[in-house]
């Protein structure tokens, strides 16, 4: 059985105790080509990550966070651009499997809310982003906002931020 495990565990990791403190489930766009983590996914371990959409919590003040949903306008699902990974554990002879999610700064719509997004990818580009013939020049230019008129927002339910609540009622503002 393999694992899968959100947050690229880095090909240079000697153990999985080395990533104690560091989080690696989102790569910034802006450095995903430079950085020692991401750089070698990046030319050459791209993904695509469905979504059918996203929560972010807006401070409304320190003791206080307000949950958004965000998809986009047409219904359809989505695909965040990713970096995926295979590290085999030294302990255990095990492969575990694991990714990241770009990020981008954000659009019109999530702007509000905060100040970074995932990358969403356009159907158009999934063939671009996916390919492995382009490990010289990697897509960069598919690391931008998505279009502000391509995506809608809404306030949810505040109990979105516990895993215990599972139901469709938590897309319900309250």
């Amino acid at each position: 059985m393999k694992l899968l495990r959100w947050g690229l565990v880095p090909f240079f990791t000697k153990s999985i105790a080395d990533l104690k403190g560091l989080s690696t489930i989102n790569a910034r766009g802006e450095t995903v080509a430079t950085s020692r983590t991401y750089r070698e996914p990046f030319k050459r371990r791209r993904c695509l990550i469905p979504a059918s959409g996203f929560y972010e919590w807006k401070r409304i003040d320190p003791k206080n966070k307000q949950p958004y949903a965000f998809d986009l306008s047409n219904g359809n699902m989505m695909a965040f651009a990713g970096l995926r990974g295979a590290w085999k554990d030294p302990a255990n002879n095990k492969w575990l499997q694991s990714f990241a999610i770009i990020t981008t700064e954000a659009n019109e719509v999530m702007t509000p809310i905060h100040d970074r997004m995932p990358v969403i990818l356009h159907p158009g580009d999934f063939d671009r982003w996916l390919s492995r013939d382009e490990t010289d020049r990697p897509p960069i230019d598919l690391l931008r906002p998505f279009p502000s008129e391509e995506m809608e927002r809404f306030e949810v339910s505040r109990d979105v931020g516990n895993v215990r609540n599972n139901s469709a009622e938590l897309l319900n503002s309250k």
